[in-house]
């Protein structure tokens, strides 16, 4: 699944899509790098990103979606029920849903749904997410939420832990690590990475303590003065970005949504040792 965001604040490329033609002639370019689906999103979920209104969102997406529907498989990455039926009228086949919430939308349209777990909303998620036990937690949330998909209509229903969305680098880690639990409750599993905060600061952390100069395509980062950098940027991710992409499917991920599909598509075909 290959990242088209049309905004202007998305933390990895937010403004560079936002026009319809270059967000089209992205969409198209992921298409030529292998992605199987595109997915179209009108407004940023990043951490503090307040919400887009309605109109707004649906003027963003649509057209895009439009465009790219008879070139290749759309979703459109929505909390709200409105924009979800006009992307589906559009053209598109997914329900990308961060909110966990649109599957009567799907049901309604014959289309698939992604249910993605989030604590709280992109405003508030990461002020201090707390659990119990991440991994069954979030487990427990979205085979309920694909339970009562299925019992709704919904045909093809996917699964989404939400890293990064009301969850620390710990929280990430461990849903990485048992990933294999969530693929064991038999949802199909969709894993989104992809150039997060996570993989920035655990980048930082290996060029802090590494003691040598990267001669890969990441090169270590430094801050005024010589200190090593405590976020790596999210330009400069894609090292993170493409071992959790081939971890998760070696887990028995589906799926995996990305900003960098050749280089993806080029890691998950490498042979196994």
């Amino acid at each position: 699944m290959g990242v088209v965001n049309v905004t202007p604040d998305s933390f990895s490329d937010g403004g560079r899509y936002l026009d319809h033609e270059a967000a089209v002639a992205h969409g198209l370019q992921l298409v030529t790098e292998g992605a199987d689906v595109v997915d179209v999103g009108g407004e940023s979920t990043r951490p503090g990103a307040a919400p887009v209104p309605d109109d707004e969102e649906r003027a963003r997406v649509v057209p895009v979606v439009e465009a790219l529907a008879p070139h290749v498989r759309v979703s459109v990455d929505t909390r709200t029920a409105a924009v979800a039926e006009a992307a589906v009228d559009a053209g598109a086949t997914l329900v990308n849903d961060v909110s966990a919430t649109l599957h009567p939308v799907a049901a309604a349209a014959g289309v698939g749904w992604v249910a993605m777990h989030m604590r709280g909303d992109p405003a508030t998620m990461q002020r201090d997410p707390r659990y119990r036990d991440v991994v069954d937690e979030v487990g427990a949330f979205l085979v309920e939420r694909a339970e009562a998909a299925r019992a709704a209509g919904v045909g093809e229903v996917w699964i989404d832990p939400g890293i990064g969305f009301g969850k620390t680098t710990a929280h990430n880690l461990a849903l990485l690590a048992r990933l294999d639990e969530l693929v064991a409750t038999g949802w199909p599993v969709v894993v989104g990475t992809s150039r997060k905060r996570f993989l920035g600061q655990l980048l930082a952390q290996a060029d802090a303590t590494s003691g040598t100069e990267s001669t890969g395509p990441h090169i270590p980062r430094r801050e005024p003065g010589g200190a090593a950098a405590v976020v790596v940027p999210p330009d400069d991710r894609i090292e993170g970005s493409l071992a959790t992409a081939v971890w998760s499917a070696a887990a028995g991920a589906g799926m995996v949504r990305v900003h960098d599909v050749a280089a993806t598509v080029a890691a998950l075909r490498l042979p196994a040792p």
